[in-house]
Order: C-alpha cells, then sequence, then structure tokens
C-alpha cells in the first residue's frame, strides 16, 4: 500500500512542476526551459542516488535494461518539450487536464505490448478519465 502514498506524491509533484513551469516560462523560450529543467533534475538524481548508495548497483543494468531506459529517457524528454510548449501557449488547468490522458495511453499500451488485460473496470476509467479531461478543457 505504500505505493499509493508515493503516487499521490507523484501527483502533488507533478502538479507543482505545472504551477512552477508556468510561471517560469512567461518570459523565456519553452525549449530553453525545459533544458534547464533537465540538467537540475540530473543533478538532483545524481546526488541523491550518491546519498543513498545506489551507484553501487550499475554493474545490475544489462544491455536491455538500458536500452529501455534510455527509451524511456527520450520519451520522458519529448513529453517535457510538448509539455513546456502546451503550458507556455495555453491554459495550466488544460493542459495538465490533457496531459493526464498518459493514463489512457499507458493502458492502451500495456495491452497491446505488455499484454496486460483491458477489464470493463478499466476501460471505464479510462473513459471517465477522457470525459474529465474533455471537460476540464472546454470554457
Amino acid at each position: 500500500m505504500t505505493w499509493i502514498i508515493y503516487a499521490l506524491l507523484s501527483a502533488a509533484f507533478a502538479a507543482l512542476v505545472a504551477i512552477f513551469g508556468k510561471i517560469g516560462i512567461k518570459n523565456i523560450d519553452s525549449t530553453l526551459a525545459t533544458t534547464v529543467r533537465a540538467i537540475v533534475m540530473a543533478g538532483f538524481l545524481t546526488i541523491t542516488s550518491l546519498f543513498l548508495g545506489k551507484y553501487s548497483q550499475l554493474n545490475t543494468i544489462d544491455g536491455k535494461a538500458l536500452k529501455f531506459i534510455i527509451l524511456s529517457g527520450i520519451s520522458g524528454a519529448m513529453s517535457w518539450l510538448f509539455y513546456f510548449v502546451a503550458i507556455k501557449n495555453g491554459p495550466v488547468t488544460g493542459v495538465a487536464a490533457l496531459d493526464r490522458l498518459s493514463v489512457v495511453f499507458v493502458l492502451v499500451f500495456a495491452v497491446l505490448i505488455l499484454g496486460e488485460n483491458l477489464t470493463w473496470k478499466s476501460g471505464l476509467g479510462a473513459l471517465f478519465i477522457t470525459a474529465g479531461a474533455i471537460l476540464m478543457t472546454l470554457k
């Protein structure tokens, strides 16, 4: 059950990313802002991994895992590039709502790529998330 606490903390910090990002990119290029953000994240995570003693586990990452971690990193970078362009040009609440459609995309990709089951509950949840995202973007 601790995963629920971590997930909620993740959501809360993701919300702050949107708020702080919207304020921070007011007068600067969104790509530059995303780059600076990535540098800060890399530094913060490097220090965190050092502090927690995680670098001794580097040899546990095999080639396949590394490939998918790299693809995940590229996907994350692309997500944030588009996210910061969107919040610079649009309402942060609408952008954040549409960004949360990632949950629906995860469901589809998990079924297609990972072979996870699509249940009526998860399908209904995806429909509600989609409806909520649309409602939050309407004026």
